[in-house]
């Protein structure tokens, strides 16, 4: 639904938007919806705040969720992100906006037990996976690959993971709904 998932003028809450849910345990807490919306092509950006309280900002490049584990990662470019990712290191908060560009879908992870590790081939796998649905998600709304792969750039040698447990999830596509709080 390219108009944010509105229907007929109408809204529902954000986990109604992705279709029922599919029975299956939950991993890292979420819902199977939830986990499905961030593994796809999705727009990734973590934030966090150093201890002086300054906001730090950086574009992830895919979300890691393993089948029996209780926390996420983010995949970053550790050059990209340094300020960043000492920032989660130094406090531990980190928040994760994912976006649909193509209907402004949009949902918030908010965590304070971050960490900070590195990256290893599976990772490093999955960030090129995740840069190519994101390709593709962009070319849905008209922005061509080059674009997406310079916006996207990053050496797989220079990767780092930050995990984290999700605390509190908010429904942030815009409406009157955002900012909302969305169950796991």
């Amino acid at each position: 639904m390219a108009n944010g998932g509105q229907q007929g003028g109408q809204r529902g809450g954000w986990p109604e938007r992705l279709g029922p849910e599919g029975g299956r345990p939950a991993r890292a807490g979420l819902s199977e919806t939830i986990l499905t919306f961030l593994e796809r092509g999705v727009s990734l950006v973590v934030s966090s705040s150093d201890r002086a309280n300054r906001p730090r900002v950086g574009r992830a490049l895919a979300v890691q969720v393993p089948a029996d584990a209780a926390w996420i990662g983010v995949c970053l470019d550790r050059t990209a992100n340094a300020a960043l990712l000492a920032a989660v290191a130094e406090t531990g908060r980190i928040a994760l906006a994912a976006t649909e560009p193509s209907t402004h879908l949009s949902i918030q992870l908010i965590g304070e037990d971050a960490t900070v590790t590195a990256a290893d081939a599976e990772a490093a796998a999955l960030a090129a996976r995740h840069v190519d649905a994101f390709a593709a998600e962009l070319a849905l709304i008209g922005y061509g690959d080059a674009f997406t792969r310079a916006l996207m750039a990053h050496d797989p040698a220079t990767l780092a993971v930050v995990r984290f447990c999700p605390s509190r999830l908010y429904d942030q596509t815009p409406g009157p709904k955002a900012g909302s709080a969305v169950p796991p």
